[in-house]
């Protein structure tokens, strides 16, 4: 009969035997880990293999990604559709075992990790996600919604910044579903976190409001299983359970150093560990006694089938409430009826023309779509009102209020946009957050997992150039719109007025397997003039707002407040007799994904451009081309107020005339 240790020694080789075999890789952390997983996954997981998207399975957050033969081996051993020859492939190109866990990639892999600490921020917004719907929707004597957070982290995970951020808001909103082991090996690359992390972590996450859980041998299943059943006690606050472990167990020569961090043991050296662990049985060889007792298909797919009867049951006496689950949460459609309230909206806004921030004409949006879409999850990290995102009626998560559709963030940029990506991969409700366009960079690394996953996260981003003015160079955004514009897999819009606006959401919403960033103004913008066919072409990205004849002499492309500063330039060039065409792009990213005819109907071929944004230009030569030009800004900005400070830039209509002017000499 196999025991515990037999069944996370099966673990420790397969890492070991994949990471030589790739030449590359961290085994010490899987070794090290192996004792802690075998107690949770053998004993309180609650997932099926053979339907990894079961809605109400637990979820399991590697949090110290680069441990991924960790979950890779349990994953396979617990009967995943991964197979031996998967994991002996791992590292390799396309294979399901890549270095690090990735979304989509990996049958069982919930999110992507790797950059420390993001994992628990994922986490974090898993939690909430469960938290809210099972407030939303769960009636007495029917738990559709009932599942755990379980999280993995080590050291590197805890020094981040982000774990902090995460963390603190987790014990604030009592997230007493989340559990974290976290693996105290007190080793990192550089060895020994001694000189560089001394932090009292049990008594920073008892002051976050967590349940601390110190002393636990990490290699002892009766300490670790203790462990988790104190944890599971206090349904009101977030778990962290210290598992003191070595990193490497196992490795005779190079367990507890950094040596065996992130690089292949050698065979000498892994022949050693087989020795000393006991394990006879030559590389990726995992004897059926122990396949069998680590198999957790069958019990999966019974307690599936028993949620399935639930879910029957509570369809049959709440049928509203279980359409509206089936609708948000395992179809993922999104409500009827709303694409048809989106365009009357725009429509609308076209014929008011109101002259308004777009960052204002996005809250009339939200206050929509928050009627309409139940499943809308929104927040700011502490500029609500500056971002326009609180809409009318939204209930705010806290005290007695659960079933929630909006939470305060606090100046946690970071965890926001992490825990967002969480919300998402979580399925059931459409997350969006807000802050400035600047501080972006709080939060870049997430937004670049957004887009590598793949995932619906609504990034709202106000304040979008030097002319918010007098709050300076450290507020107004530069080189923030070209790194967005050059993040693969990203949307990024930045409306022109209360229409465009409106569109931008649109996509945003539909947009289910990638994010969407919208990059909104303070200043109040004008409603240029539309046709119907011109306010439907907005939906491609870019369109022709001002024809400017047969033969226009210079096309103007712009984008956001510099479209109305494209309009009054055309004006200026039609009094001095030269006709130019102006074009609004959006959306560069979908402007350039549309058949080229259409991109050559918009801008000819044999007509110079001038294209006009307040930002960095590096984006827009794909558009200017070897005959134009863009007018940007490749410097910080300044402290005045806004006109006077986009005029010192030559934001005006006489640089802009000017520069036309010469392109068309040219």
């Amino acid at each position: 009969m196999p025991t515990r240790r037999d069944r996370a020694n099966a673990i420790r080789a397969l890492a070991m035997d994949a990471v030589q075999r790739a030449a590359s890789g961290h085994p010490g952390a899987p070794m090290g880990m192996a004792d802690m997983a075998e107690v949770l996954w053998r004993d309180h997981l609650r997932h099926d293999p053979s339907d990894p998207g079961w809605f109400d399975r637990d979820r399991f957050v590697l949090s110290n990604g680069h441990a991924s033969m960790l979950l890779y081996a349990l994953l396979h051993l617990t009967g995943y559709d991964l197979s031996l020859e998967d994991l002996k492939q791992f590292r390799q190109l396309h294979s399901r075992t890549p270095g690090h866990p990735e979304y989509g990639d990996t049958p069982g892999v919930e999110t992507t990790t790797g950059p420390l600490g993001q994992g628990i921020a994922n986490a974090v917004g898993m939690a909430l996600a469960e938290k809210i719907l099972a407030a939303r929707f769960n009636r007495p004597g029917f738990e559709i919604v009932n599942h755990r957070t379980w999280v993995f982290c080590g050291d590197g995970c805890l020094m981040e910044g982000i774990s902090h951020e995460a963390a603190s808001l987790a014990g604030t909103q009592r997230l007493g579903k989340l559990i974290c082991l976290y693996d105290d090996n007190r080793i990192s690359i550089d060895g020994d976190v001694g000189g560089w992390f001394s932090d009292d972590t049990a008594a920073r996450f008892e002051a976050y409001g967590w349940q601390v859980v110190r002393h636990v041998d990490g290699h002892d299943p009766e300490s670790i299983g203790a462990a988790i059943s104190t944890a599971l006690s206090d349904p009101q606050r977030p778990s962290l359970i210290m598992c003191r472990t070595v990193i490497g167990f196992g490795s005779p020569n190079k367990a507890g150093t950094a040596e065996v961090h992130g690089a292949p043991l050698g065979e000498t050296e892994i022949a050693a560990a087989r020795a000393q662990l006991g394990w006879p049985w030559p590389p990726f060889e995992v004897p059926e006694s122990i396949r069998a007792e680590w198999d957790a298909r069958r019990q999966g797919a019974q307690r599936h089938a028993e949620w399935k009867d639930r879910l029957a049951a509570y369809s049959a006496a709440h049928p509203e409430l279980a359409e509206e689950f089936e609708r948000c949460c395992v179809r993922r459609d999104l409500p009827t009826g709303l694409d048809a309230a989106l365009r009357e909206f725009a429509r609308a806004s076209q014929a008011a023309g109101t002259k308004i921030a777009t960052r204002q004409a996005s809250k009339k949006v939200l206050d929509l779509l928050g009627a309409q879409m139940p499943e809308l999850l929104g927040g700011s990290a502490d500029l609500s009102g500056s971002n326009g995102t609180l809409f009318k009626g939204a209930r705010i998560l806290g005290g007695e209020c659960v079933d929630a559709q909006y939470l305060h963030w606090g100046v946690r940029e970071f965890a926001m946009t992490a825990a967002c990506n969480g919300i998402a991969l979580h399925g059931g409700l459409v997350p969006y957050g807000g802050t400035f366009l600047t501080f972006l960079d709080y939060g870049r690394n997430a937004v670049r997992l957004a887009a590598l996953m793949g995932v619906r996260n609504i990034l709202v981003y106000t304040h979008d150039s030097m002319a918010l003015g007098e709050d300076g160079p450290t507020h107004q955004p530069m080189e923030q719109l070209a790194t967005l514009r050059m993040t693969p897999g990203l949307e990024t819009w930045r409306p022109c007025d209360e229409v465009e606006t409106a569109f931008a959401w649109h996509a945003a919403v539909h947009r289910a397997e990638a994010p969407t960033a919208l990059i909104l103004s303070r200043q109040g913008l004008p409603c240029p003039a539309r046709t119907p066919e011109q306010v439907e072409a907005i939906a491609r990205g870019g369109y022709v707002l001002r024809d400017g004849g047969d033969a226009p002499a210079c096309v103007l492309v712009a984008t956001g407040s510099e479209v109305a500063l494209a309009e009054e330039a055309a004006e200026a060039l039609a009094v001095q007799g030269t006709a130019v065409r102006v074009v609004s792009v959006p959306c560069l990213e979908r402007f350039l994904a549309q058949p080229a005819d259409y991109i050559a109907m918009v801008l000819p071929d044999t007509v110079p451009r001038l294209v006009i944004e307040a930002a960095h230009p590096a984006p827009w030569w794909r558009l200017a081309g070897g005959r134009g030009d863009v007018l940007g800004i490749d410097r910080f900005g300044m402290s005045a107020p806004g006109e006077t400070v986009m005029a010192a830039f030559g934001f005006d209509v006489a640089t802009v005339t000017a520069r036309v002017q010469r392109l068309i000499a040219a």
